[in-house]
Formats: structure tokens, sequence, C-alpha cells
């Protein structure tokens, strides 16, 4: 497996291998030995599914307690996806990274606890699989706007249009007005 780390370390886009022939393809997804190896430990608790059309926007989402980290994968489209850190001890705090997933090049990215993630939707019908370290707790949701001026993500979005977004989507607080994560102990809750 092929490993990049980007702009912040813990954050990795993974290139598994990949077997073809004339029937298609095979490649493993997770493997608990190697990915503990290369430093992704946590079990996970849950799996996700998300279908996005065309432009749909979703985060910068976020849970300050049960924290997750997340192992991305696009099954079917493209999309860009971005990850922000929250840790406010971190020498990247309030610093975003971004990557371009798509079904094709079947990478996958994973983000650690202590970030907010997000993506746009980049093809008519895009599928988004994502496992989770914790559980879904919609009572410590977070969600900063998609355009804090703060963060200055450069979203793909052509000139003239506008995302999708959902009704907590265009309710985001900005970065500023936003609870963080301020102490290492809030990642392992």
């Amino acid at each position: 497996m092929k490993i990049e780390r980007s702009i912040m370390p813990e954050i990795m886009l993974l290139s598994p291998e990949v077997f073809t022939d004339r029937r298609g393809f095979f490649m493993e997804t997770w493997n608990r030995r190697i990915f503990e190896e290369i430093g992704i430990g946590p079990d996970f608790f849950q799996d996700n599914l998300s279908g996005s059309s065309y432009l749909t926007l979703r985060g910068i989402h976020y849970q300050l307690k049960h924290p997750q980290g997340k192992l991305i994968r696009v099954a079917y489209g493209e999309v860009f996806d971005v990850a922000v850190d929250l840790r406010s001890w971190s020498k990247n705090f309030g610093r975003w990274t971004g990557f371009h997933l798509k079904a094709c090049n079947k990478q996958i990215l994973w983000i650690p606890p202590g970030f907010g993630h997000g993506f746009l939707a980049l093809s008519e019908t895009t599928e988004v699989n994502y496992k989770c370290s914790a559980y879904y707790n919609p009572e410590s949701e977070q969600c900063i706007i998609w355009n804090d001026e703060q963060l200055a993500i450069e979203w793909p979005i052509p000139e003239g249009l506008s995302p999708v977004l959902s009704e907590k989507d265009m309710r985001g607080k900005t970065l500023e007005e936003s609870e963080i994560f301020t102490s290492p102990s809030q990642l392992s809750q």
C-alpha cells in the first residue's frame, strides 16, 4: 500500500494494491493488521454510505464528544474531500487540506479525530463510504460554515454556480464562533 502524508502528517492518502484481470478487480479496503502498522489503529464502530448529486457540499462536520476518525472512500463518482485541523494546540490549527477522491483511483483517505470533515460532490451521482471510529452522536455534532473566510477553503465550484446545502450546513458557524478541541484528552472520549 502506498501512503502519502498531507501537509498535516496525521492525514493519510492511501493507495491500496488493486488486482485486476478480465473479470474486473479486487482490493482490500480494510485490513486491521496493515492499518495498525501504518498508524491507523482505532476500532471502527459504524460504516456510512452517503449519496450526493452534483455540487452537493456536506460539512464541515465534527463531534466534540466521541470525536470520529474517518476512513473515506468514494464508491462511485468523484468528490473534493476536505479536512480542517480543529485542535487548538496544533501548529496546524485552522488549516485545511483537500483531496480529489475518485472511484476510479480507489484511494482511501484517513482523517483522525480532532479534524472537521466535508466534501463537495463533483460528479452527477456520487457515493461516499466511510468507516467511523465512534458512533454518531447528534448532541455533540458541530458544523463550521463551508465558506468561512478565516478557513478560506478553495472549493472547486465552477464560477456562477452555488453548492447544494442542507439546512444544517447553511446554519454552520464560523471557526471563530465554533467550539473546538482544547485538550488532547478530548480525542480519546
